[in-house]
């Protein structure tokens, strides 16, 4: 390598270092929180970030904190992959897996209809839609890494990590009383919580606490809707590409490299050559580049922009998830 090369990179590095550095300490703060108080970490993170949000007005921290918040972010979307194999999605058979792309489907369709008819552009009803129907707080920083950049993306993705985590957090404690009222087995309790509650942490902590096996039916479910993310994410790439949304001009690349790392360490790990302690520190390693990115991306975020966004976009998202837990529990009575 150059001596030019190696002056641009270490020029680079310095450019970035103050940024990612604060956007580092914040998602420390916010995992020592979650484990000491029992909130979901992104939450904590997104507030601690929004607490520091005139860091990105300042010229030291500022090109830090778009880089984290948009590359580390992607890099973490990848590193999901290594929580899927294909052994998991058929142990379960084709039913809870036609039960996952149905609602999936149907609940990202009917948010982008519904976010139209409560006045909000396309790209809110499916970041909302893929947050509810696919893993929460990850599922809507993966798809808005994959839209095209839009004036309100930013205001509108945090309001949907926000709504996320919070609703994740009722479903874990309210769920578990709707299974048991509804007289589900075992089994059929793990396929409801884990089709239905948003984030993956949650759905551990609610199956968990009913029984091993609802908490094993519950996490292998949930992580077929993590597989859901792929296809979605393509989806959107391509409607993205067809509308040449992007006000840069640029038609982006119809498979984001994100999308491809995802897809390509699901395939490696299927294999079942990946050692366990390898494949917990990847997960590991994806979690912390998604908390330190959404730390990041609420440092980006002034206050007042969120406080302006009204009572719609909080019943639309109660409305989904409303709406999923009835989806899923009618095509579970239909034999799904």
């Amino acid at each position: 390598m150059s001596a030019i090369a190696l002056v641009s990179i270490n020029c680079r590095v310095r450019e970035l270092a103050p940024g990612f550095m604060v956007s580092l300490i914040v998602a420390a703060a916010a995992t020592f929180l979650s484990e000491h108080y029992g909130a979901p970490v992104m939450l904590f993170a997104l507030l601690l970030g929004l607490a520091l949000n005139f860091l990105s007005a300042d010229g030291k921290c500022k090109a830090g904190i778009e880089f984290t918040a948009r590359t580390v972010l992607r890099i973490g979307v990848a590193l999901l992959g290594m929580r899927i194999t294909l052994e998991q999605i058929a142990a379960l058979g084709w039913k809870p897996v036609a039960l996952v792309v149905i609602l999936v489907a149907v609940t990202i369709s009917l948010s982008v209809v519904a976010a139209k008819a409560l006045g909000f552009q396309r790209l809110f009803g499916m970041l909302t839609g893929g947050a509810t129907a696919i893993c929460g707080a990850s599922a809507a920083l993966a798809l808005a890494a994959a839209l095209p950049n839009h004036p309100q993306k930013e205001r509108a993705t945090l309001f949907t990590v926000i709504g996320v985590s919070a609703l994740s957090t009722v479903a874990m404690i309210l769920y578990p009383m709707i299974a048991n009222w509804f007289g589900l087995s075992p089994q059929e309790a793990g396929v409801f919580l884990g089709a239905t509650i948003h984030d993956v942490a949650q759905v551990v902590g609610a199956g968990y606490s009913m029984s091993p096996e609802t908490g094993d039916t519950a996490t292998v479910v949930k992580l077929m809707r993590v597989a859901m993310l792929l296809p979605v994410i393509v989806t959107a790439a391509m409607i993205t590409r067809m509308q040449g949304a992007d006000p840069t001009g640029k038609r982006p690349p119809l498979l984001p490299w994100f999308a491809v790392g995802f897809l390509i360490l699901a395939c490696v790990n299927s294999t079942g050559w990946v050692p366990t302690v390898v494949q917990g520190g990847v997960n590991e390693l994806s979690r912390w580049c998604l908390v330190i990115s959404i730390s990041a991306l609420g440092m980006k975020t002034q206050l007042k922009e969120l406080a302006s966004v009204g009572i719609k976009p909080i019943l639309l998202m109660v409305g989904e998830t409303a709406f999923l837990v009835a989806l899923v529990l009618a095509l579970m009575h239909w034999g799904l």
